[in-house]
């Protein structure tokens, strides 16, 4: 590879989430943090080179992207993907999560249902709770290694409780699914069909594997742009998530209109000037970085399946078919959530986040971030080994 992943980026006293919080939040000095969903990579040489320069510039005035900007985003995906929405039809916010928030202020009143799909990303539920809003959960069905919709289930939600919006998760966290377009088809034809418009949660998209393809919910079927929005930010991908850009397709005018207004009431108009700066040269200058990169990744998720199935009995581990988390299964343990949490965190020196958050199904699982150099990967196995056996 041209790029050097395996170099061990210090991210002490940066103000990192990931590290800079550990005493905090109660954890032992050398855990290994693996929670949260944002790489120990350094990212693109492109992006940094382009930060130095606007930094230089001195002056970080309010900034607005201008539509070069959003040719940009919108070439990105069709090159990814061969998605090439209308560079008009994007709206920058803060991050993807903050998008959710406003969709579900803009397009539902208090009290209005909104469906997930668990074990799904956990503030998909907290922002539906926190809007006041009724969270509706249809369960994903659990075969073997896979997990798939239900789509009985998900359809009799919708109508035994009124559902106004489904919040999708495409490729799906934690569970690593790279939905197939019959899946999106008939997901989309219950939305239709129940007048539910849905918000696609697609951040980890450009993390797809092997004969995987990614389909933007859009591009499933054409009936279903009238009815879809798309969060998308190149946070995962580049590892820019403390810049808080998101990029938000939106094609509806109406519901564009609701989105922005909500905005306003909020107060926010324009994004953050290093944010436009790195996405922009992410998205015309990172195509052969992130090609390596997710070569790296894709071998250290091969790498950490196989060690698990070797070495390490009674987890079950698979590659993804999607996103940089591993979705490990401690069921065969028979252990509460809390003793497994105390195998992962005080036994094996690993902040994981436990499976429970994310919702139903999730019990007796940990989500892990293998977006990481592969030293620090192996090091993190070899201690849950050590903590698994010490249990027999």
């Amino acid at each position: 590879m041209k790029y050097d992943f395996d170099k061990i980026i210090d991210r002490r006293n940066t103000y990192s989430v990931k590290y800079d919080f550990i005493a905090e939040n109660g954890k032992r000095e050398d855990i290994i943090p693996m929670w949260i969903a944002d790489m120990d990579l350094g990212t693109c040489p492109n992006i940094v080179s382009a930060l130095k320069e606007r930094a230089e510039h001195g002056i970080f005035g309010y900034t607005m992207p201008k539509r070069r900007y959003f040719e940009a985003v919108s070439g990105w995906f069709s090159r990814r993907s061969g998605w090439q929405p209308d560079p008009d039809d994007f709206i920058c916010t803060p991050g993807v999560v903050f998008a959710l928030n406003t969709f579900i202020k803009s397009l539902t009143s208090e009290g209005d249902a909104v469906l997930v799909c668990q074990p799904v990303y956990y503030p998909f539920a907290s922002s539906v709770k926190y809007n006041k809003r009724k969270l509706v959960v249809s369960g994903l069905i659990k075969e073997g290694c896979a997990y798939r919709v239900d789509y009985e289930d998900f359809e009799r939600k919708i109508v035994e409780n009124g559902v106004k919006l489904f919040i999708l998760c495409s490729p799906h966290n934690p569970v690593g699914r790279v939905w197939r377009r019959e899946e999106l088809i008939k997901m989309g034809e219950i939305c239709l069909r129940h007048n539910v418009f849905v918000i696609s949660d697609e951040i980890h998209s450009d993390f797809v594997y092997g004969e995987n393809r990614h389909i933007p919910f859009p591009m499933a079927d054409g009936r279903f742009k009238e009815i879809s929005a798309v969060c998308t930010s190149p946070s995962k991908s580049f590892n820019l998530a403390g810049m808080q850009i998101s990029n938000i397709y939106i094609p509806r005018k109406d519901v564009r209109k609701k989105f922005e207004d909500e905005l306003d009431s909020i107060g926010y108009w324009e994004p953050n000037v290093m944010g436009v700066t790195a996405c922009y040269a992410a998205y015309t200058e990172g195509d052969e970085w992130f090609s390596d990169l997710k070569e790296y990744i894709y071998s250290n998720l091969v790498f950490a399946a196989e060690y698990i199935r070797k070495n390490i009995p009674g987890v079950t581990a698979y590659v993804p078919e999607g996103t940089y988390l591993l979705w490990l299964d401690f069921s065969a343990l028979r252990l509460s959530d809390g003793d497994l949490t105390k195998l992962t965190e005080t036994k094996a020196g690993l902040w994981l986040d436990d499976g429970y958050i994310f919702g139903e199904g999730g019990s007796g699982f940990e989500r892990v971030n293998a977006a990481c150099p592969r030293s620090v990967l192996l090091k993190a196995l070899e201690r849950l080994e050590r903590a698994v056996k010490a249990l027999s």
